[in-house]
């Protein structure tokens, strides 16, 4: 079994972290940067930090915010929102990012991926999807969460990473900020079409989750939270702890 990761996610809008329930009403949580630190000094395996309005704004990300967080971080970076050009990887990276995530910039312009991943390598491409249950079948989102594309989620996650993105996070609009549990069924559905990792996103609410998120899919690499971690309702040192306990190889 390949070690699984840890991954909290801080999803930032006007320069501050936020939280809400399946994609909407948010509300604060903290500073990016001061989260960036502590996540960092307690054992998370990576960070993911999102500019969630960028896109929606019709905007680029906010760089000096990003580049104060980056400072602080001694793990992998991974940084999204707003992201269309390759000018927009180019400027993400050279403020710390080590991974740049793209959703709707792909949607509107899939070759991106393909450029991006000559010009930088596949391992620095991070394909982000967005997905939602619509009439029976995974839809894609784009502008974080607001506009159904109308294409169906997993063809769209094959394309990409054949087009070369190097790895996969699957967000789960139905289960974002439950807490009621990854979505296991939608999950299964990204491994069996892919060979990239693929790290699962939304629903997280105890320690139990994660436990049988790797046992369900073990071809599951990474789990992403948020709330959980920010409000310290599950600490990572003793997450990996209990993790261990339960055969699953962590960092």
């Amino acid at each position: 079994m390949i070690t699984k990761r840890i991954i909290p996610c801080l999803d930032v809008k006007d320069g501050r972290v936020v939280k809400g329930v399946n994609f909407a009403g948010l509300s604060d949580v903290s500073s990016p940067v001061e989260l960036a630190e502590y996540y960092t000094k307690s054992g998370a395996d990576e960070l993911v930090f999102y500019d969630i309005t960028a896109s929606a704004e019709g905007r680029s990300l906010f760089t000096d915010i990003l580049r104060q967080t980056a400072s602080r971080v001694f793990i992998p970076l991974t940084v999204g929102g707003g992201i269309n050009t390759l000018e927009d990887f180019d400027r993400v990276l050279k403020c710390g990012a080590d991974k740049v995530s793209v959703n709707s910039g792909a949607i509107r312009n899939p070759d991106l991926i393909r450029q991006a991943a000559l010009r930088y390598g596949s391992q620095c491409v991070v394909l982000s999807a967005d997905v939602k249950r619509v009439d029976g079948q995974f839809r894609v989102y784009a502008r974080g969460g607001r506009d159904d594309t109308g294409m169906e989620a997993i063809a769209w996650i094959k394309r990409c990473v054949d087009l070369g993105a190097g790895e996969v996070v699957v967000n789960s609009i139905d289960t974002d900020g439950v807490k009621g549990g990854f979505d296991l069924e939608m999950l299964s559905a990204v491994c069996d079409a892919v060979k990239v990792p693929v790290i699962a996103s939304g629903g997280a609410g105890k320690t139990e989750d994660f436990v049988e998120l790797f046992h369900t899919l073990p071809g599951v690499d990474a789990g992403l939270a948020a709330s959980v971690f920010h409000f310290g309702e599950i600490q990572i040192p003793q997450l990996k702890q209990d993790l261990r306990a339960q055969g699953i190889l962590v960092r």
